[in-house]
């Protein structure tokens, strides 16, 4: 296998996938191809075992800024507008009630502040504050067992989109696949990439390909590549592997926790599984490891390849670790996984979300997780709280950690505006026919629409015009806050 290709993207999760998708369905570009090391697609990350299963809108994640949460709003409006499209049977995801619950006093005027001052209200007009007996209604075993003189809130929505995003990675494939001149190889393992004066070459281990324009989509490697070229020198890598334990049928949507405030990860939170709502999923925990994918040990070479080595990744990382908040929640997530003590250590997490859960009642979820890449700036000596992307000439490499999954397609639409620049105006880009396809799908209250915060249109053009007075081929652009480990 080989060829000659205008476009190849490197990577087959929900990233790469999704920028098939945009690229093939709504440019002209006539020759793309997409490489995945792995026999199937979507065989990492973006399984629906390896993560959280969550939409992130922005709306109950309380480690959110009302910019953050919006930004993230629009990403995750675009693909649930998707799959509201190409998933009426809903096969690939379900749509649920979802929370966050505040529990005592303190919780309770925090979280009243967030909707009524911070403006939250007003950005998610769906989003209502509920009590007790609401609560009670929508998620009885959170009530269930819990102290009567407890004061409670919960900020509730029914935009709980549960999402099999290996499910939704493949359609994006399929969709892509249906276009002349699109070709996806599986099985096929980039060795390195070589620029050229006219383009690079991607060698594999089934043959050189050769692409005027390339984007690196395969999360953490993106930044093993990505150093291989020179590029991204002063930035390194924590990987945080996530796990979860399940439980019967405790919820019937999903209930988040407060954020502990100064961690990039997610407070645990109760998730009924996308496909067997008889099944609750908690989680996630995060334990750094040494490797850039769970559970293979032939990626440990790989991390410390991003590592790097040098005395600016080491002060790095004794900087981050030394966080009086940071390091003992990073020590006690080590016992999670602690046959029998790991399951003791965890159970009063589940029980903040549903009192009456007993040990019995839960169980390690074995074989699920996965890693997230969480970027480390060596210059800084500090966590960069979001995305990574590193853009050169006609080089796009994409660090995608968690709420990557959930801004696929955001991300997609300014990749594909930044080809357009690649290409000098050869190919044209359907902006309208993309938004038509994706968030104009997203089922909105009818009074809703003035305040959702959502003006797809003026707000994507607004973006590009401001990402045009960037030099593109020095910019790194940081996105949304991590909060906890998914595709």
């Amino acid at each position: 296998m080989s060829g000659e290709y205008d476009l190849v993207i490197i990577g087959g999760g929900i990233s790469g996938a999704s920028l098939l998708y945009t690229v093939s369905k709504f440019t002209d570009v006539e020759r793309i191809a997409l490489l995945e090391k792995e026999d199937e697609i979507a065989a990492i990350n973006s399984h629906h075992t390896n993560n959280s299963q969550t939409l992130h809108f922005g709306d109950i994640e309380t480690n959110y800024t009302l910019e953050k949460a919006d930004e993230v709003k629009e990403g995750a409006e675009m693909l649930a507008g998707y799959l509201e499209n190409v998933d009426p049977d809903r096969e690939m995801h379900s749509k649920r009630s979802k929370m966050v619950l505040a529990v005592g006093d303190d919780e309770v005027e925090s979280l009243e502040q967030r909707y009524h001052d911070e403006g939250f209200s007003e950005l998610f007009p769906k989003l209502e504050a509920i009590g007790r007996e609401e609560i009670a209604e929508l998620e009885p075993k959170v009530v269930e067992g819990r102290d009567p003189r407890a004061e409670m809130l919960a900020l509730q929505t029914p935009d709980g989109y549960v999402v099999d995003y290996g499910e939704t990675t493949k359609s994006f494939i399929r969709d892509g696949e249906k276009v002349d001149g699109v070709d996806v190889y599986t099985g096929t393992t980039v060795t390195g990439i070589t620029e050229g004066y006219d383009g690079f070459t991607i060698e594999t281990d089934s043959g050189p390909f050769d692409a005027d324009v390339t984007v690196v989509a395969a999360g953490s490697h993106s930044l093993q590549v990505a150093k291989q070229m020179g590029y991204g020198e002063n930035k390194s890598l924590l990987p945080v592997a996530g796990s979860f334990f399940l439980a019967d049928d405790f919820l019937n949507g999903k209930v988040y926790t407060l954020q502990m405030k100064k961690l990039p990860f997610a407070a645990v939170h109760g998730d009924a599984d996308v496909h067997d709502d008889s099944v609750t999923r908690f989680g996630p925990t995060a334990k750094l490891v040494p490797t850039l994918e769970r559970g293979e040990i032939s990626t440990i070479k790989d991390f410390f390849d991003v590592f790097g080595l040098n005395v600016d990744s080491f002060l790095s990382y004794g900087n981050i670790l030394a966080d009086r908040i940071l390091l003992p929640y990073v020590l006690r997530n080590l016992v999670y996984d602690i046959p029998e003590v790991g399951k003791r250590a965890f159970l009063p997490h589940v029980q903040k979300v549903v009192p009456s859960a007993e040990l019995s009642d839960i169980e390690r979820a074995k074989g699920y997780g996965g890693v997230r890449p969480q970027i480390v700036d060596t210059e800084a000596k500090s966590l960069d709280m979001g995305e990574a992307k590193i853009t050169k000439e006609n080089i796009i490499f994409n660090i995608t950690p968690s709420p990557g999954a959930s801004t696929c397609l955001k991300n997609a639409y300014r990749d594909t505006q930044q080809l357009m620049e690649f290409f000098d105006g050869e190919y044209e880009f359907d902006a309208a026919a993309f938004r038509e396809e994706t968030i104009d799908n997203f089922p909105r209250e009818a009074d809703a629409d003035a305040g959702s915060g959502s003006d797809s249109e003026g707000e994507l053009d607004r973006e590009q015009d401001a990402e045009e007075t960037q030099d593109s081929e020095d910019s790194d652009d940081l996105g949304p806050d991590p909060i906890e480990p998914q595709p």
